[in-house]
């Protein structure tokens, strides 16, 4: 089992261990473009800086990806650690020697977003093997079958996850639970379950950042639609999503735009029968998408498509 030890500071882990998130970004100050040492699912665990040196807590790697810091802020807001847009700055200028930049430009930074994040009381720490080494500044991929320090801190990270203070917190369906019903040891990825700041940034990154529509790619205005709705149990996944441009994405959810299952634009009369206009949106009658994401799994599902044709289209 290949899983991340990444280093934090005890504001940023003590900030979140208050809340109670289904996601976290675990942001990076400075562009890391081949960042993904692990694969989609593995642990992510979190170390203090010294001399703090424990591991208290973790999640599971969903995505690592870089955008502007404004997009980040709003995506995922305190679940980056901070309590408004302006400490989270302050947090990023600390790591950077460009303040002026981060406060009069819109910089980009990493972002290693994590699933389903868990948070250890101060006496179930783990305490670093003797062996880490001491010049480690970001994190380090680990593997419990291939080192004996990797086979330690998983060993121990394995009994915090099933020890009974730990179910505590854990639903059912959590990683924690479910690998306390396997069997001791046995590693195994987990399917992160994707919150709403991730899938935001995963459907902007599917759609090579442009509207699906418009083929606009002015990044402020994009945003990322769910085809059938979170609260009509419509989940956030990749081919759950559209990103569109912020006046199609409100035209879509209130029926007025919908997408045929071959992926043709539909606008509905009402437009023009309800505001005398629309001109602009009739142009896009029966045009395929420009813009798919590469995957076909990744691509709108059109169980979903169907369901909003259905259900919110205005025919």
């Amino acid at each position: 089992m290949k899983f991340y030890v990444g280093i934090t500071d005890l504001q940023w882990f003590q900030f979140l261990s208050k809340r109670n998130d289904d996601e976290v970004n675990f942001w990076r100050p400075r562009l890391q473009t081949n960042w993904g040492p692990i694969p989609e699912g593995a642990p992510f665990l979190f170390k203090l800086k010294s001399p703090n040196n424990f591991i208290v807590g973790g999640g599971y790697f969903v995505k690592h990806l870089i955008f502007p810091l404004s997009l980040v802020w709003s995506a995922f807001e305190q679940k980056n650690g901070s309590d408004s847009r302006e400490h989270f700055i302050e947090s990023i200028s600390r790591l950077r020697d460009d303040e002026s930049e981060l406060l009069s430009h819109d910089p980009r930074i990493g972002c290693t977003i994590l699933s389903q994040p868990f948070f250890w009381p101060k006496e179930q720490w783990v305490p670093i093997p003797s062996q880490w080494p001491k010049s480690t500044v970001q994190g380090m991929t680990m593997d419990s079958e291939d080192s004996a320090m990797g086979h330690e801190i998983w060993e121990q990270v394995q009994i915090k996850l099933a020890s009974s203070l730990i179910k505590s917190w854990a639903s059912p369906e959590s990683p924690a639970a479910i690998e306390s019903k396997e069997r001791y040891g046995t590693p195994q990825l987990v399917k992160p379950r994707l919150g709403q700041g991730a899938f935001r940034m995963i459907v902007t990154e599917a759609y090579h950042r442009k509207c699906a529509i418009t083929g606009e790619k002015t990044l402020p205005v994009l945003e990322a639609a769910h085809i059938k709705p979170y609260s009509k149990e419509g989940p956030h996944a990749v081919n759950n999503g559209l990103l569109l441009r912020s006046d199609l994405h409100t035209l879509f959810d209130q029926g007025y735009i919908g997408i045929d299952e071959d992926f043709k634009v539909k606008v509905s009369t009402k437009i023009r029968e309800e505001f005398d206009n629309g001109r602009d949106y009739y142009a896009h009658q029966n045009q395929k998408l420009l813009i798919l994401p590469d995957g076909l799994n990744e691509q709108p599902s059109r169980e979903y498509l169907a369901w909003h044709l259905k259900q919110r289209f205005l025919a």
